[in-house]
């Protein structure tokens, strides 16, 4: 790879602002605040603080999936972080997730405000607060907790891996790319052997582990995630390509996949949700403003 690109790593490496490509304004070797800004809080007891990626989608369609079988206490205000301009550095943000990333979470519900970051530990407390989504019975426990954690330790491949070289990085490097193209590819076999088996990936019920895995796994087999659908051939996962059109289907999953979301059609966007109304009463100056 030196010989390709002509680079040869410094002894000491030392952060250059300008080598970050499509996300150097937001990428940063330290943690932390970087101005001070509190966040809002709404009338619910659950507030999210977020952007429509795939991992905040989760968090929403879980949201979404709970308010449709009457768990009125899942009511929430998604309130809308825009990392492209630096909130998730905020200090109320920081104080929600140290690691400023988003989802970050905040449950209010108790005598003190319980703080939860990390996409799949959110999609667990959520599961376990109210008891949906997660089976009782041990060894389907397990199973779908392995596959939670399994999209946890491999989105990155497909994100920061395939979906950065692929995508975004300002020189494609072929290397790179057939790296994280043969390591997604693997990966999408593993879900649709494991989805010829299984209606649902933890069994034959729908649990976190779909939520978890369906915006990443999903959106790349329907071809929405880096228009790499092509690239990869991901209409050959004909087991994938079922479970994610299922999913897909489900009212819960449509209204999730709008919150917080900012690109795309007008229509698919909600920026901020702070009642199940809103997704109804989207007026002309919402729209207006969603299409700016």
């Amino acid at each position: 790879m030196s010989e390709e690109t002509g680079y040869t790593p410094p002894k000491i490496w030392t952060w250059n602002k300008e080598n970050g490509g499509q996300f150097a304004a937001i990428n940063r070797p330290i943690s932390g605040a970087t101005h001070d800004k509190d966040l809002p809080v709404g009338k619910h007891p659950l507030q999210l603080y977020s952007l429509a990626t795939p991992n905040g989608v989760k968090v929403t369609v879980m949201l979404e999936e709970l308010l449709a079988l009457g768990h009125a206490g899942a009511e929430y205000d998604a309130w809308l972080i825009k990392i492209s301009e630096g909130d998730q550095f905020g200090s109320g943000f920081v104080a929600a997730n140290p690691n400023s990333k988003i989802p970050a979470l905040v449950d209010h519900s108790g005598a003190v405000p319980q703080r939860v970051f990390e996409s799949g530990a959110i999609l667990l407390y959520l599961a376990e607060k109210f008891g949906e989504f997660l089976p009782a019975d041990p060894a389907a426990r397990t199973e779908a907790l392995s596959w939670l954690f399994w999209q946890m330790g491999s989105a990155p491949y497909l994100g920061g891996g395939f979906g950065h070289f692929y995508a975004y990085a300002p020189v494609k490097i072929e290397y790179a790319i057939d790296r994280f193209a043969m390591e997604v590819k693997r990966q999408l076999d593993v879900l649709d052997k494991r989805l010829a088996e299984q209606e649902y990936l933890a069994g034959s019920d729908y649990s976190i582990a779909d939520i978890a895995v369906w915006p990443w796994y999903g959106g790349m087999a329907r071809g929405l995630l880096y228009n790499g659908g092509e690239f990869l051939q991901v209409d050959d996962y004909t087991h994938l390509q079922r479970w994610a059109n299922q999913i897909a289907e489900r009212p819960a999953a449509q209204r999730g996949r709008m919150v917080n979301r900012v690109f795309g059609e007008p229509a698919s966007q909600l920026h901020e949700r702070h009642d199940a109304s809103d997704f109804e009463s989207r007026t002309a100056d919402k729209l207006a403003e969603a299409a700016e």
